[in-house]
């Protein structure tokens, strides 16, 4: 039941039935650049580097960024799908009604940036820096989170379901009423006190014995 309550409150972007092309593939992206009402499709972005770039009302469908870095990216009613975003530097932007569905994003760097009403869902993001992220109303769904950081984030309606936060780290970040009871926890980087409130399994419990001293008799 939870799990639903959480969705209902995520919004989706708001996406006109009818969006023309925009192509970014055969142009340099300037800083303070903005696009809207568009679909970005089928290209590869690469070995560029610009500040404060915005999309909104934009889809964008198999689109590869490489070697990019956007800082203080400003995304509003954006879906990416089937896009690769590994290893690129989105820190300190701002995600507001934004879905990332079936996406690659290992070692993408989404550090303090701040996300409202963001879905991942199916997505790669192993190794992925998410360090001081401010999330509210958020969803994980059936993600691979393996090695990614998640250092003092602040969680807020936040939801992680069916995903893999095997050697995950979460020092720092306040799990109190974050359900992890349908995820790989093994290895999961959490103090005592980050785990105060936090959901998990009864079978999980065993995996954090050694962290709160307990001794299990078998």
């Amino acid at each position: 039941m939870e799990d639903k309550k959480i969705r209902s409150e995520i919004l989706s972007p708001k996406l006109p039935k009818e969006l023309d092309m925009i192509s970014i593939f055969d142009k340099s992206i300037q800083s303070e650049d903005s696009f809207t009402l568009g679909i970005i499709s089928n290209g590869l972005v690469e070995k560029q580097t610009a500040n404060h770039v915005s999309f909104k009302k934009v889809i964008f469908k198999n689109v590869i960024f490489n070697k990019m870095s956007f800082k203080y990216l400003d995304l509003m009613d954006v879906r990416f799908e089937n896009c690769d975003l590994s290893n690129m530097d989105l820190s300190e932007s701002v995600l507001h009604k934004v879905e990332m569905v079936n996406c690659k994003m290992v070692g993408t760097n989404m550090s303090e940036s701040a996300l409202r009403n963001v879905l991942f869902d199916n997505c790669n993001g192993s190794y992925a820096l998410f360090r001081f992220l401010d999330c509210k109303q958020v969803e994980f769904n059936n993600s691979s989170l393996c090695s990614a950081d998640f250092y003092k984030a602040k969680f807020l309606k936040v939801g992680f379901n069916n995903s893999n936060l095997q050697q995950t780290g979460m020092s720092g970040a306040k799990l109190k009423g974050i359900d992890l009871s349908s995820c790989k926890l093994d290895g999961l980087g959490v103090t005592v006190d980050d785990l105060d409130g936090c959901i998990v399994s009864p079978e999980q419990v065993i995996s954090f014995s050694n962290l709160l001293g307990l001794i299990i008799k078998k």
